[in-house]
């Protein structure tokens, strides 16, 4: 009986996941208002704020915790590369932009320069389809934005997988090269300056 009843969790939680990749792929980021720590300073982000740039909205469970350090020290290590394309990175947590600033202190991440995002209400990760309701954490969810605030990316892990940056750099992009050169598509494993593909009937059964 408890297998059957951990393999029921099991399915019904890779349906929500599949439902919400399906449901905000390609969709503009809802309305919503927050208050990040950056740069010694907090400061008022929107939906407005992501908009005209790419953004990276990247959820983690909660500060002063195990996993989520080594993921952030990672993205930090490759901060400067996003910032080349363009993108901005937005790490978002329930806690609260005062329990930010206090992890900031610390010198476990202080290296950090993107805005980290408090969201205490949930709405933001609600918004995004990631809140584990019964813990008020979300999940290790990342979010690629275009320019129009539409989400064009989107990756769940389960909380004790860790995330690489680098591998996110490069589906990044894929995503700008897909943005600015409409009618082309990107193979598996394709990195900057590999060949793309034109869909079309010629290529139908030959790739």
């Amino acid at each position: 009986m408890k297998c059957i009843g951990y393999s029921a969790i099991v399915i019904a939680y890779a349906l929500t996941t599949e439902k919400v990749m399906q449901s905000l792929i390609n969709t503009e980021i809802k309305p919503f208002s927050a208050t990040a720590y950056q740069n010694s300073r907090f400061e008022t982000v929107t939906e407005a704020t992501l908009k005209g740039k790419w953004s990276v909205v990247f959820f983690y469970p909660a500060d002063f915790t195990f996993v989520c350090p080594t993921e952030l020290r990672d993205l930090a290590k490759h901060y400067k590369e996003f910032q080349k394309l363009g993108v901005e990175i937005y790490a978002i947590s329930t806690d609260t932009h005062f329990t930010h600033k206090a992890w900031h202190d610390t010198p476990e991440i202080s290296e950090i320069q993107f805005p980290m995002v408090g969201d205490p209400t949930g709405t933001l990760t609600r918004n995004f389809g990631v809140m584990i309701e019964e813990a008020g954490l979300a999940e290790r969810g990342t979010f690629v934005v275009d320019p129009n605030g539409k989400i064009q990316i989107i990756e769940i892990n389960a909380g004790g997988i860790g995330r690489d940056a680098a591998e996110l750099l490069r589906k990044v992009k894929a995503a700008q090269y897909v943005h600015a050169h409409p009618g082309e598509v990107c193979p598996a494993k394709w990195k900057e300056g590999d060949a793309t593909l034109t869909p079309s009937l010629d290529l139908v059964g030959k790739i």
